[in-house]
């Protein structure tokens, strides 16, 4: 009886492998695919401090993967969602906003644009942000005794790139205008008008601040603002 019982378990056994293993073969291979963590809106840019915690990797059969999805989501960094993705939704090119046909890759300037670099007082928040994320830009002019006023110079810039530490971007040293103070270095993509404003700005205000704004004030205002001369 115990031989038959350990035949009939053998039996059992290698059955349950089998359709196992059918039903792996029809199934198929399974690949990586970017899902995301939390639902997120249309608008919200894909920089890499977002992406770090809003996605993860699953595996999940290849026959239900859409052909265009990401296997890691920072390869779709610098994209922007041109729809709202709830949890646990593939992160697809169909689902990124496609390039204006009068720009290049995003943070490239489009016609009439200029990637302007500054030196700029950021937060840590900002800078580890990076690439991609949306900021405005407060200048405040006067000395130091405390007279100075504070402008909106320009709202929802769009940062390229940003590092920490301070360079020469106007042929003056770090000791002159808001280059004292900076303590970092800001790429915008910015318009002409702006960009020279923005110079004249770093050379001649006591400083240029970044404020990184939250992804649900982000496009709100449709372009930027940027104060007028007399403000310097």
């Amino acid at each position: 009886m115990l031989a038959l019982a350990m035949a009939c378990g053998g039996l059992a056994a290698s059955d349950i492998e089998q359709r196992a293993r059918r039903a792996d073969a029809q199934v198929g291979p399974m690949v990586p695919v970017a899902v995301t963590r939390a639902p997120l809106r249309a608008g919200t840019r894909l920089t890499p401090a977002l992406i770090s915690r809003a996605f993860a990797v699953r595996q999940a059969p290849a026959r239900f993967v859409p052909p265009d999805s990401f296997p890691a989501a920072g390869e779709a960094a610098g994209g922007t969602l041109a729809v709202p993705l709830a949890a646990g939704s593939y992160l697809t090119g169909a689902v990124l906003a496609r390039r204006s046909a009068a720009g290049g890759a995003p943070g490239e300037p489009r016609d009439g644009e200029r990637v302007l670099e500054l030196n700029v007082v950021a937060g840590p928040d900002l800078i580890a942000a990076g690439s991609g994320a949306r900021a405005d830009v407060l200048l405040t002019t006067g000395g130091d005794g405390g007279h100075g006023r504070t402008y909106l110079a320009l709202e929802d810039a769009d940062v390229v790139a940003i590092r920490s530490g301070s360079g020469d971007n106007g042929g003056h040293t770090a000791s002159e205008g808001a280059s004292a103070r900076a303590n970092a270095v800001a790429s915008l993509r910015v318009s002409v008008r702006q960009a020279v404003f923005l110079t004249a700005a770093e050379s001649f205000a006591r400083e240029v601040r970044l404020v990184l704004r939250p992804p649900s004030e982000r496009q709100r205002s449709g372009q930027a603002v940027a104060v007028t001369d007399s403000a310097l």
